[in-house]
């Protein structure tokens, strides 16, 4: 029986699965991109200081790790040293980016696959949010429209959470998250100039000032998104672990885990960060190798060559490609699946035992749900590291901001060579991204850019091997395969980016 369970709803961009269902379970899955944009095309001939403004707008959600991979690429091809406040600020920026993005994907786009949006009807208390939400849904119901109160309802058949606090509360913190995600976007906006899209990120630094007027701001907002996380946002994501404890079996990815580490804490490019680099197969991690790096086209609808490395690439678009099914590239770290993402990002560093923090938490957290730190690599796994790496973020981007020195640099001197390349490597929220210019007579001769979601939403690679995603599909039991609410559970537990994908 194949069942297309798309368009998927609550992800960024235009996704459909194809799958294959057999006496309950999943026998095969296809992730298919449905558009092409073309990034790398329009940005040659440009001139290559343009780059970090015109890749933000690959994506509205998470446009300052776009802006921090191109000036880094630049500051490798023009050999530029940053001054410690820029570099401060490029962590500060990216950081109150993730803690925003965290928070919208359990919320937003999470949420109403665990919490019975139903309870709210018969809520009799004064909560006057909650009064709200109860009389919109009920006047939304009764409207007869076929799609009321969305995105609340309808719904998905399945198992949605049964305890009516943890419900009444999920959908309270609902609300209160959308406050907490503006004021993490706020505290971005003073450093960054704008949300989306910033104007002070620059190769060398940031052109805005480090000034005590704006770092004492900036930790306010920082300090009212750490209470929620650490205050409801973690226990919202245990409440639904312990509900739905199965979905530490349920979406399990097979190949590797690739980060490149995030937030440098020095200015070198091989400087320590906050959380370790690395490429770990079977438990053991590797030093990050970008030669390593090649994206297959066999089953993606390009005609240009497959297999090449970064700095070689090539994009020919061909959309009546006989047996392609996607626009999404599958890049490969020598040959094999990689995971990429909040989930990779916590396996590599714990595996090497590099922030303390880190362990403590996955640690703590294991401990309490009676799981292995390798059942990371699940739906709820996802989750976890998500709401982990948030309270660690949080903390550092307070100590972090005590650092600026305000009066000091925050840009280097540039002067652009004729020539140059230049690799920029950084995490997204959705995980590793690396952007690669080479420029000839002044202009861009060639960009490439390798995006999160294009290795967990990537086809099959030409020796066959399926994506993460789609091998976290294979094998799942679906109560409806109509349906699929498990499907879309580990779909969403990756929150995937089209845009960037198809990029």
């Amino acid at each position: 029986m194949q069942v297309d369970i798309g368009p998927i709803t609550r992800i960024e961009g235009h996704l459909n699965v194809k799958t294959t269902v057999e006496n309950g379970v999943v026998t095969d899955a296809r992730c298919e991109g449905e558009m092409f944009r073309g990034f790398e095309i329009f940005l040659r001939g440009r001139d290559p200081l343009d780059s970090q403004q015109i890749t933000q707008r690959i994506c509205g959600v998470c446009p300052y790790a776009h802006a921090i991979a191109s000036s880094t690429a630049q500051e490798n091809a023009y050999r530029l040293q940053v001054p410690p406040n820029g570099r401060i600020l490029h962590n500060l920026i990216q950081g109150a980016n993730h803690l925003y993005d965290y928070l919208l994907h359990f919320y937003q786009l999470c949420a109403l696959d665990y919490v019975d949006i139903t309870a709210v009807l018969e809520y009799t208390g004064k909560d006057r949010e909650l009064s709200k939400v109860r009389d919109w849904v009920k006047a939304e119901i009764d409207s007869g429209k076929r799609y009321p109160a969305a995105p609340f309802l309808p719904r998905l058949s399945g198992k949605y959470l049964d305890n009516r606090d943890a419900n009444l509360g999920a959908i309270k913190n609902y609300l209160e998250a959308m406050k907490m995600e503006q004021k993490a976007n706020q505290a971005a906006a003073i450093f960054g100039g704008k949300f989306p899209h910033a104007t002070a990120i620059f190769p060398g630094g940031c052109t805005q000032e480090a000034r005590v007027d704006l770092i004492v701001p900036y930790q306010s907002l920082i300090r009212e998104v750490r209470d929620f996380i650490h205050h409801k946002y973690i226990p919202d994501v245990l409440a639904v672990a312990g509900a739905f404890p199965e979905y530490w079996d349920i979406g399990r990815s097979q190949g590797g885990f690739l980060s490149y580490g995030h937030l440098p804490l020095g200015p070198e490019p091989d400087s320590r960060r906050l959380l370790a680099p690395g490429v770990m197969f079977d438990g053991q991690v590797e030093a990050v190798d970008f030669n390593q790096i090649r994206q297959d086209v066999g089953n993606a609808k390009y005609s240009s060559p497959s297999n090449l490395r970064v700095r070689d690439a090539a994009i020919t678009p061909q959309p009546n490609k006989r047996d392609a099914y996607s626009w999404i590239m599958a890049p490969r770290y020598a040959g094999q699946v990689v995971e990429v993402g909040p989930a990779a990002r916590v396996m590599v560093d714990y595996a090497q035992g590099h922030n303390p923090e880190i362990k403590k938490l996955v640690d703590r957290f294991a401990g309490q749900a009676g799981i292995q730190p390798t059942q990371l690599n699940s739906v709820l796994g996802r989750h976890l590291s998500r709401a982990i790496l948030a309270a660690v973020l949080a903390d550092f981007l307070l100590a972090e901001s005590q650092r600026l020195q305000p009066g000091q640099p925050t840009m280097a001197s540039i002067d652009p060579p004729a020539s140059a390349e230049g690799f920029g490597a950084t995490e997204a929220s959705r995980g590793a991204l690396l952007h690669y210019i080479r420029i000839e007579n002044y202009k861009i001769a060639k960009y490439e850019c390798v995006v999160p979601t294009t290795w967990n939403a990537s086809p099959r690679d030409d020796q066959g091997q399926p994506g993460a995603m789609e091998s976290a599909l294979i094998g799942t039991r679906v109560n409806n395969p109509e349906e699929q609410i498990e499907s879309k559970r580990i779909v969403r537990s990756f929150d995937p980016c089209l845009a960037c994908a198809v990029h």
